[in-house]
């Protein structure tokens, strides 16, 4: 039944998207709900649940980004401003966690601190 629901779920999708009913971001916000209540989830089941899949998509979307080398610029600009100063470097990893962790996921925080200031503390040899 799920499975005939989320094929369902993509058709009805794609038809608003492609018939002009709907913007893609309207359909991806309303399609989904409509077929999560047709499912039978609660509302509060619901929340919770699109709550994880933006913590999931978070992770993967920057796990990408850190593969692509996204992060390497801000590690050759701080690098840059600290110029070998350690006290600078931790400064600057305290400062750019604080500004990632505004989003709120504790997981993505770590990921992109880690991925951009990891080499930074290798290179001047400081213990993470």
């Amino acid at each position: 039944m799920l499975t005939v629901l989320g094929f369902g779920m993509v058709i009805v999708f794609m038809y608003l998207i492609m018939a002009r009913w709907l913007l893609p971001v309207v359909a991806l916000i309303v399609v989904p709900i409509v077929f999560g209540l047709l499912a039978g989830i609660g509302a509060t089941d619901l929340g919770r649940m699109m709550l994880e899949g933006l913590r999931t998509f978070a992770i993967l979307y920057f796990g990408g980004m850190i593969d692509a080398g996204l992060f390497d610029p801000v590690v050759r600009a701080v690098l840059r401003a600290v110029r070998g100063d350690p006290q600078r470097v931790i400064v600057g990893t305290a400062l750019l966690a604080a500004f990632v962790s505004l989003d709120g996921d504790g997981s993505t925080t770590y990921m992109i601190t880690v991925a951009a200031m990891l080499p930074l503390y290798r290179r001047l040899r400081i213990d993470p």
